[in-house]
């Protein structure tokens, strides 16, 4: 059974570079069995030009709703979003929603760190007193609260704190300080939120050789019972299935036998 599935993506509507159905067909041409979009929810801290305003995302899940009546036979389609912790929007009518937290609360400003090196060992020294650990304390804290905001599925992205750390060495992703901070904070979601996601796209944007989130954290997901999923954070439709290999061997080397796909009855289990 063909159980290929990326619930990450990314499109025109903010910051993909592909219009949903460029993804579409991509995905058919990869032979996807199904495909799920998760825009970037508005927030009004972002000075990010392209967002999912109110009227576009009305055009949002209208046009996932009629590529999935179009490409019916075809490939499953599902219409997502990706919920930011300090957003504020109606998360009614999407049938899944991607926790994440790219923005913390500095001194009152909420601000992202979700930069290149340069742009975030500047914001660790201004924020955090160029403390790796203070930075990562506030970042875990503020993960561990997302099922408060919304009824989430799956937490993204768990550790993108650590997208620039392989070169910048802004965490020691070794020391038990930080270790514990991540497995308080996956705890904390325990019976919360059911599914997290080993996600790749920081591989296929040059910063990291390896998916999100580190090997210890997948193991606490996995002893605390935690479903996984596959997805590549796709903002590029020639990435929608990048590295996906890699997090399956990642997830094998973890514990995990099964990975999770949504489908029209909700999420099922398979194998990996």
């Amino acid at each position: 059974m063909n159980n290929k599935q990326n619930l990450h993506t990314h499109t025109t509507y903010a910051d993909g570079k592909d219009t949903p159905e460029e993804l579409v067909l991509k995905a058919i041409e990869k032979n996807l069995a199904s495909i799920g979009f998760s825009e970037h929810s508005y927030l009004c801290y972002s000075t990010y030009p392209n967002q999912l305003t109110v009227n576009k995302m009305e055009r949002y899940k209208r046009e996932i709703r009629e590529l999935k009546r179009k490409y019916k036979g075809k490939i499953d389609i599902f219409c997502g979003l990706e919920y930011d912790f300090y957003s504020d929007v109606d998360t009614n009518g999407f049938d899944y929603l991607i926790g994440s937290v790219h923005y913390l609360d500095c001194n009152g400003d909420i601000l992202t760190f979700d930069r290149g090196l340069k742009e975030t060992c500047d914001y660790v020294r201004e924020n955090f007193g160029s403390s790796g650990l203070t930075f990562a304390k506030k970042y875990f804290e503020t993960v561990a609260c997302l099922a408060e905001r919304k009824k989430i599925d799956i937490i993204g992205h768990f550790d993108l704190i650590t997208k620039t750390n392989e070169v910048g060495k802004i965490i020691d992703t070794s020391d038990k300080q930080y270790l514990d901070l991540g497995y308080e904070a996956i705890h904390s979601l325990k019976g919360k939120i059911p599914f997290f996601e080993v996600n790749t796209g920081a591989i296929s944007r040059g910063y990291r050789s390896l998916p999100y989130p580190q090997i210890e954290f997948l193991k606490e997901f996995g002893k605390c019972g935690f479903g996984a999923v596959i997805t590549s954070d796709c903002h590029d439709k020639n990435f929608i299935d990048d590295h996906f290999e890699e997090a399956k061997e990642l997830l094998l080397a973890a514990g995990f036998a099964s990975k999770y796909i949504l489908t029209d009855g909700g999420f099922e289990e398979v194998g990996l």
